[in-house]
């Protein structure tokens, strides 16, 4: 069970959430990177190397029996923040074919 944290005076985030509380199991998934079971990039693109990471994540957590519908927390670490605004949109087409429409906190 899981419920989203929306102060009602607050603007409605867009894709993310600005908490989550969660009860029952919590499985914690170590920093991912965008490399694949073989340890190798996809490219040096951002936007194929977010896939990769995200798929990454969904990966840890299916061993748990778990989706991304359960996700109560991402964090991102971008390098090159010029490159990550030239991608928002990529980023979010990928986030969303990848994750779906639910939005952690993050």
């Amino acid at each position: 069970m899981r419920r989203i944290l929306q102060p009602p005076q607050w603007s409605a985030p867009r894709g993310y959430a600005n908490g989550i509380a969660a009860e029952g199991r919590m499985v914690f998934v170590a920093g991912q990177v965008g490399w694949d079971a073989e340890g190798r990039f996809p490219g040096s693109d951002l936007v194929a190397q977010t896939r990769q990471a995200l798929a990454n994540v969904l990966a840890v957590l299916a061993e748990a029996g778990a989706g991304p519908e359960h996700l109560v927390r991402l964090t991102w670490y971008v390098t090159d923040i010029e490159a990550y605004r030239q991608s928002r949109r990529a980023l979010g087409e990928v986030y969303r074919e990848t994750v779906g429409r639910h939005f952690p906190a993050m």
